[in-house]
């Protein structure tokens, strides 16, 4: 009986680090030292960082090290700390998306839940995007080219800044004239105005 019960915990203790793995992999491997207690898996992790199958990435912040360093490993990075409940956005989403030359210094992510990290490296927007407005680059979510440069004609960006993020967008089929008029229109006044002037002569 003393066996079975051993057997029992071992299939729960593994079960556990394997939903543990599988939020890890939605997001290229990254998870947190919330989702590892939260997973009851302190005792399997502090193993794995042992023996070199679990990296430390940051403060708060674990990588399986089965992942290969890769170009958008900051983001999914940051999706996994906010439990996939943020997207790449405003000026970083057009970097993304190949849209304009904005050349952003910070990381723009809009999160709809979640305690922010203690770093500079990020610009945070509250907000709660429709599922129409993001779309998957595979460990993270973006948002959509026509979500992006709306958002983008509500800030402080230059008119000719704006004027080539619309241009490019048109340009390479990422978005067409209409939806992003449609789009326009549901904006406040400033914002439909440089859409507007942005699509001028298109």
């Amino acid at each position: 009986m003393a066996g079975d019960a051993a057997r029992r915990l071992a299939g729960t203790a593994d079960h556990r680090w394997r939903v543990l793995r599988r939020l890890a992999e939605r997001h290229a491997g990254f998870f947190t030292t919330r989702q590892v207690l939260r997973t009851g898996c302190e005792l399997r992790v502090r193993a794995a960082l042992a023996d070199g199958s679990v990296t430390r990435s940051g403060v708060g912040m674990l990588r399986l090290a089965q992942w290969r360093a890769g170009p958008l490993d900051e983001y999914a990075m940051w999706a996994a700390w906010f439990d996939g409940a943020a997207a790449v956005s405003y000026q970083s989403a057009a970097e993304l998306h190949g849209i304009g030359r904005l050349q952003p210094r910070f990381l723009h992510l809009s999160v709809s839940a979640g305690r922010p990290p203690l770093t500079p490296r990020l610009v945070l927007t509250r907000r709660k995007l429709a599922a129409p407005e993001v779309e998957s680059a595979g460990p993270f979510l973006v948002t959509t080219p026509v979500r992006t440069l709306l958002d983008l004609a509500e800030t402080e960006i230059s008119q000719t800044a704006l004027d080539e993020v619309v241009a490019d967008a048109v340009a390479i089929h990422r978005c067409d004239i209409d939806e992003i008029r449609r789009g326009g229109r549901q904006l406040a006044p400033r914002a439909a105005g440089r859409v507007r002037r942005a699509l001028h002569g298109l």
